[in-house]
């Protein structure tokens, strides 16, 4: 009976996360009004009733998906190299936003291209945490600014825009493309620094 048990608490462990990768894949591939609970299940190989032991509902894995993004976004940010003066820290930003983006091509477009169709409580969440997220790059901007290294018309927007563009490099890059990683890393951060330097 305790193998039983274990087994069927090892199953779900891995058909969890099953049911969230083909979720993903199939949403960054389609978009999420085109995916079914049916075709996810399918794609894991398990009835679609099933699928309900992992998720309420598509709005749900919708939101985990985001949600798990950003966690892990934020996380991972908390330990970049972001220390120096203003400049040093945006180079460390802006190194840290390509190399934690670039291998996840799917999740972000997932949590760019499909926030509206969050529920209005759930949009609330992930604008939170990306609004977070945003002020770690504000702050060095205004911080350059001080300095007197930064001049912009406007923090706010500028911060949007530059993560705009960085997280664009997704969009395109390929890994067997004409450029290594270090490569558009330095191309990008010469963009940035133009973008704000005084």
């Amino acid at each position: 009976m305790a193998d039983m048990a274990r087994k069927q608490g090892s199953h779900s462990d891995i058909t969890g996360p099953r049911v969230r990768d083909a979720a993903l894949r199939l949403i960054a591939r389609h978009g999420y009004a085109a995916v079914s609970m049916r075709q996810i299940a399918a794609e894991v190989g398990v009835q679609a009733g099933a699928l309900y032991n992992y998720t309420p509902d598509k709005q749900s894995l919708l939101f985990d998906l985001m949600q798990g993004h950003m966690q892990e976004l934020l996380a991972a940010s908390r330990s970049a190299d972001l220390a120096g003066d203003a400049l040093a820290r945006l180079a460390g930003f802006t190194r840290f936003h390509i190399a934690f983006h670039l291998p996840r091509p799917d999740q972000v477009f997932v949590s760019y291209m499909e926030l509206r169709n969050l529920s209005d409580a759930n949009f609330a969440v992930i604008e939170g945490m990306r609004r977070a997220y945003e002020d770690v790059l504000e702050d060095i901007l205004r911080d350059g600014e001080a300095e007197g290294v930064f001049a912009m018309a406007d923090t706010r927007v500028t911060t949007r825009a530059l993560i705009a563009m960085l997280t664009g490099v997704s969009n395109w890059y390929r890994p067997d493309g004409q450029f290594d990683t270090e490569t558009i890393t330095t191309i990008y951060w010469d963009l940035v620094r133009k973008s704000v330097t005084a």
